[in-house]
């Protein structure tokens, strides 16, 4: 007979630890298949981009109207605090595939490793390994046929919102660091994005073990850092409601005076909380911010 500890030892916002070890989510994940959308023409199917460790995307086709054109390419970070949510979920699938109706973009949305299997730093790794995975294709002889067909590697964008917000920085920083040979990273696009200096730091800390303390660059990017984006240009969005606003604020004022010569905007839905888009699809606010999404990538 195995004896459970019921005792709780931490209680952070998205789980709880007791004192036997053992983790506790506050939500669950659902996901759905791939599938074809009659009404936008998009297209989705999954890919494994490696098996050790698993990860995995889904990658959406816009309808194709000219086969000789090459298209946009948004990689997708999905947010979920690092320990729940998916790209195969059916909130981050709809919200990616009106992404790309809207922009007609390819996106490869990726599913990254989730805390407590795997801990963070797994989800920084596995998202820059897709992001890998995407410029192997930049000669056109790649795994993925939809990629080597139809991407424009010159205009690759890198986006995600919450905590894939903050993914998306630090793969900015790598790439503004050490470089990607074959792809252009033009825009980052971080939504309603989560950064040190509040509450949630502990948790973040938690399911971190090699984390560096709340100064973690991670967690709290220094100007040296800001100033290495690796892109022509950065779009913010903020919702007034967000418990996540004041450190999204933060991350705007530091980038604009760290010394990055790329051009940053922001943009503020009022009366509206963190990821209102995903909750309220329908609403003309989240349509809104689809329009903005799109538009970021197609101006040149």
């Amino acid at each position: 007979m195995v004896l459970t500890n019921n005792e709780i030892a931490h209680e952070f916002r998205f789980f709880r630890v007791y004192k036997d070890g053992r983790v506790e989510k506050n939500l669950s994940t659902q996901k759905i298949p791939p599938s074809d959308d009659p009404i936008s023409g998009v297209q989705s199917k999954d890919v494994v981009i490696s098996t050790e460790p698993s990860i995995s995307a889904r990658i959406f086709l816009p309808k194709i109207h000219d086969p000789t054109q090459k298209l946009p390419l948004l990689f997708y970070i999905h947010g979920g605090g690092f320990c729940f949510e998916s790209a195969f979920s059916p909130l981050y699938h709809n919200h990616v595939s009106s992404l790309v109706a809207k922009a007609n973009a390819i996106a490869v949305s990726i599913e990254y490793g989730l805390f407590p299997e795997r801990p963070v730093p797994a989800c920084y790794e596995d998202s820059w390994a897709g992001l890998q995975w995407v410029a192997s294709h930049a000669n056109r002889n790649g795994l993925e046929s939809w990629l080597n067909d139809y991407a424009d590697f010159n205009r690759v964008f890198i986006g995600g919102d919450s905590g894939g917000a903050n993914i998306s920085h630090t793969l900015a920083v790598r790439v503004g660091s050490i470089g990607l040979p074959g792809i252009k990273v033009v825009g980052v696009i971080l939504v309603h994005p989560f950064f040190g200096g509040m509450e949630d730091d502990h948790m973040w800390l938690y399911m971190c073990p090699t984390n560096g303390g709340l100064e973690d660059p991670r967690l709290k990017p220094p100007a040296e850092d800001l100033v290495k984006l690796g892109c022509d240009k950065v779009l913010i969005f903020f919702a007034e409601k967000d418990h996540l606003r004041g450190v999204g604020e933060w991350y705007y004022q530091e980038l604009k005076k760290s010394g990055w010569v790329g051009s940053v905007e922001v943009l503020e839905h009022e009366g509206e909380d963190h990821v209102f888009h995903l909750m309220k699809p329908d609403c003309d606010k989240a349509f809104d911010l689809v329009n903005k999404f799109a538009s970021f990538i197609n101006k040149e």
